[in-house]
């Protein structure tokens, strides 16, 4: 006999997310949603030439996911999955009166691949993303058949085969929890030819049970589901390097070499502009804030910004500017002037800003 079949998955809309900058390193997701198994056709020597079918209330799946981002919006991960609908119609040409009945399952394990779509600040912060995979599916009946009064005829089987899938989705960041996200996720699922192979039973009068019985099988799914994703490597929001500043504050700006804290002509002219700045008009405090761009890791970053900061400050004291006006402090990467992914290097973000208060 053959049955035929695929499936259609269904959930509930969320507030579908984004990730403000690409993951890089480890994460994990899940997510779980409404289920509905399309109608199956039936055919077989057992069922002559007769077109049987069998429909499937909705039911539920989940899945569950370990992935590595690699920090350019491309990410890899493996996921285990698994569905389950209820029987809810059997049609057998010339037969009527009887009660439907079974459960169908099916456990996945596939390999995926995605790519997160940069939006920017466009859609409150949401992140699109798509993807495909390839893997194995295990599909079982359970007792899928009909009841007649106190007699019955079921099929009980399982089997395997390959499986491939495209994925659609959106993230939207928790910004009080860096690295969570929630997801919203369409997935279509599909199996090569499936074989089928378990027993019947019957009960009604007259009728055997039947061994090794075989069922050819078309899976395919349709997925929608909700769920929540952790990026284990998130860096926290920056803070912001300093207040406010009042409409009569000057400020200046000189930019360094990458890997470097030591001064170009072109920086020590604009130091020079800030020492005369600071003779020509009323100055209570000169702030002389040193940053860095994403390319090393926080805590080198936090140092070069800290050195940055301090030759400016050196030159302004050449420059005649008394040392008790003078606060000097580094921020590393917080507060860029050029929103960058880790490891880039961004000339406008090596910089230090000298604040005439």
């Amino acid at each position: 006999m053959t049955l035929r079949k695929s499936l259609m998955v269904l959930v509930f809309g969320l507030p579908i997310a984004a990730q403000a900058q690409p993951i890089q390193g480890l994460y994990l997701g899940g997510g779980i949603g409404g289920n509905y198994l399309q109608s199956t056709d039936i055919k077989g020597s057992d069922f002559g030439d007769a077109n049987s079918s069998v429909d499937f209330h909705w039911g539920w799946a989940g899945v569950l996911s370990l992935g590595w981002g690699f920090g350019n919006g491309l990410r890899a991960e493996i996921e285990g999955s698994y569905r389950q609908n209820e029987v809810s119609d059997i049609s057998f040409p010339g037969l009527s009166n009887f009660t439907e009945k079974g459960t169908a399952r099916s456990w996945g394990a596939m390999a995926n691949v995605l790519y997160d779509i940069d939006l920017g600040n466009a859609l409150w912060g949401v992140t699109p993303y798509v993807g495909a995979g390839l893997g194995y599916i295990w599909h079982e009946y359970d007792k899928i058949g009909v009841r007649v009064g106190g007699n019955t005829v079921d099929f009980n089987g399982d089997g395997g085969a390959f499986a491939y899938q495209a994925i659609l989705g959106a993230a939207y960041p928790i910004r009080q929890v860096p690295g969570l996200s929630v997801t919203a996720e369409y997935r279509f699922l599909g199996a090569a030819s499936q074989s089928v192979t378990g027993t019947g039973r019957a009960t009604l009068p007259g009728e055997a049970d039947a061994a090794n019985l075989k069922l050819d099988v078309d899976n395919f799914n349709h997925s929608l589901l909700i769920g929540l994703r952790y990026a284990f490597n998130a860096a926290p929001a920056p803070v912001a390097a300093a207040a406010p500043a009042p409409a009569a504050m000057r400020s200046y700006l000189v930019f360094f070499d990458w890997n470097r804290s030591d001064l170009t002509d072109r920086a020590r002219q604009i130091i020079a502009e800030a020492a005369q700045s600071r003779m020509s008009q009323q100055v209570t405090r000169i702030e002389v804030n040193g940053f860095a761009d994403r390319s090393g890791s926080a805590q080198y970053n936090e140092v070069i910004s800290l050195r940055r900061a301090e030759a400016v400050a050196a030159e302004l004291l050449r420059r005649g500017v008394p040392r008790n006006e003078i606060v000097t402090r580094g921020f590393g990467e917080a507060n860029p002037l050029v929103p960058t992914a880790d490891g880039v290097r961004e000339p406008q973000n090596r910089r230090v800003e000298i604040l005439l208060r």
